[in-house]
């Protein structure tokens, strides 16, 4: 998986990071030379800290949850996937309605505050 993603990125000047939980693969010096070789930046919780990992699964566990369990993704292209899961981003970080942000979408709220978007 590791190696199907690298393809994909090998020509980005972004540097990349990759989240891992703490299995094995992530002290095994296979996976640590393709990590280096592709320049990707490595990431992982601390032991026994969930916290330290705690928004991006439940980031993630939402997107699984509303955007890809409920859909027959077999007939959708990477293009369209992707297409997808932008739109889906987009409105989670600007639009959502959020109960404990006084039931504002989070630009609502930041722009309440005075914060920039």
């Amino acid at each position: 998986m590791l190696d199907a993603a690298i393809v994909t990125v090998v020509n980005n000047d972004v540097r990349l990071v990759v989240h891992s939980d703490r299995g094995a693969h992530y002290r095994w010096p296979g996976w640590l030379s393709r990590m280096r070789d592709a320049k990707l930046v490595r990431s992982m919780s601390r032991k026994g800290c969930s916290p330290d990992n705690a928004a991006c699964e439940g980031f993630f566990g939402r997107l699984k949850t509303e955007l890809f369990y409920p859909r027959d993704w077999r007939a959708t292209t990477v293009e369209q996937f992707i297409e997808a899961s932008t739109l889906t981003i987009r409105w989670y970080n600007a639009k959502r309605i959020k109960i404990s942000l006084g039931s504002l979408s989070p630009l609502e709220y930041r722009e309440s505050l005075r914060i920039a978007a």
